[in-house]
């Protein structure tokens, strides 16, 4: 049922939709961040293990649009390093919808996209899949597949639990997902620890903190139509979401089916983490600040937040990954590692600035 009345305001200003103080305007915010991200993307395809010029990389993106014969750089610029660009996009834009989806889910500003356990039952399947070599012969997809069916017990296991003794609830969404997470990390400790092989422990760490390097033409398209979907959903149903924010009896009061809305909210982010944990292993903090970063600027209606977030995120981890190739060359620091380290400070920041509220609270 659509809602055609105001929504509730939920960042409980006078106003809705618009947070206290000055915002950034919506339409030339996404247009910066659209031509910041196609410029960033080409970018980054200068900068790997051998460093390319950027002459170099205009000609060999130039080329191959234009049909010309390929040339030096063409294996590397095209078939290893820009599916790579795109995957930092799709990943980042993916984990920061579902970061502002979960936020909202359970009416909790510290919430992120592994809140559920959904990163932990992916760890599981990853680490049953390198430890025990099960799934082998689906050759480099197999720890994608084992991930992702990692996730899809946990959010089942999550769904269960959170379900068991009546309607479903932000506290009770919390309170499995923390438990599972936590059982769930002890199961994946003890595979390691009972592995036999000594580069099972290296293999397993590297994934959980994070990885594009990965990334395929083959292995894009399913990340990518995933968020898509999920994305579009969530801006269909943007007004429901408002009303959810500020309150499931605000909701209610506006014929929203809250317990409706949240199931198939919950259903959509567990969907989407799952896949995307299962192409990029456990990325911190994007999912996180890039939401509230979001709200900052453009106010709390989820039809600006969530563009701005998904553009915003991918621009993070696409320049993350940049960095994360650059500071210990030839070799590369996990994602998770480098979003910990800037990720940290920027949420203080943003926690610090005085106009800056979620849901009306200081």
């Amino acid at each position: 049922m659509a809602i055609a009345c105001r929504t509730a305001d939920p960042t409980g200003t006078s106003e809705p939709g618009r947070a206290r103080g000055r915002r950034v305007p919506f339409v030339p915010l996404v247009v910066v961040l659209l031509v910041a991200s196609v410029l960033s993307a080409v970018a980054s395809l200068a900068f790997g293990t051998e460093r390319i010029p950027l002459g170099e990389v205009v000609a060999a993106v130039t080329d191959r649009v234009q049909g010309n014969p390929p040339g030096r750089w063409d294996v590397i610029v095209w078939e290893l390093r820009m599916p790579r660009a795109l995957m930092s996009l799709v990943v980042g834009a993916g984990l920061a919808v579902a970061g502002a989806g979960m936020q909202t889910l359970v009416r909790n500003p510290l919430a992120d996209p592994f809140l559920l356990g959904i990163s932990s039952g992916a760890s599981v399947g990853a680490t049953a899949t390198i430890t025990t070599g099960a799934l082998a012969g689906l050759g480099i997809y197999a720890l994608s597949t084992g991930a992702l069916l990692g996730a899809i017990g946990a959010s089942v296991m999550v769904w269960l639990v959170a379900t068991a003794q009546g309607g479903l609830t932000p506290i009770r969404l919390v309170l499995s997902g923390v438990v599972l997470s936590s059982g769930l990390s002890a199961i994946a400790s003890f595979l390691v620890f009972a592995s036999d092989d000594p580069r099972a422990a290296n293999s397993v760490m590297f994934w959980m903190l994070g990885s594009v390097g990965g990334a395929s033409w083959e292995r894009l398209w399913v990340p990518a139509v995933v968020g898509l979907v999920v994305a579009v959903g969530m801006l269909a149903m943007h007004r429901w979401l408002d009303a959810l924010a500020a309150g499931p009896e605000t909701a209610a009061s506006l014929g929203v089916n809250v317990m409706a809305l949240r199931a198939g909210l919950f259903v959509a982010l567990a969907v989407l983490v799952g896949v995307l944990v299962a192409v990029s292993g456990g990325i911190g903090f994007v999912g996180l600040i890039v939401p509230h970063a979001a709200r900052l600027l453009v106010g709390a209606r989820h039809r600006v937040v969530l563009p701005v977030a998904a553009l915003g995120g991918g621009l993070f981890l696409l320049w993350v990954d940049v960095l994360a190739r650059l500071v210990a060359r030839p070799q590369e620091i996990p994602l998770g590692v480098v979003t910990g380290v800037v990720g940290a400070p920027l949420f203080l920041l943003l926690m610090g600035r005085s106009r800056y509220r979620f849901g009306g609270e200081s």
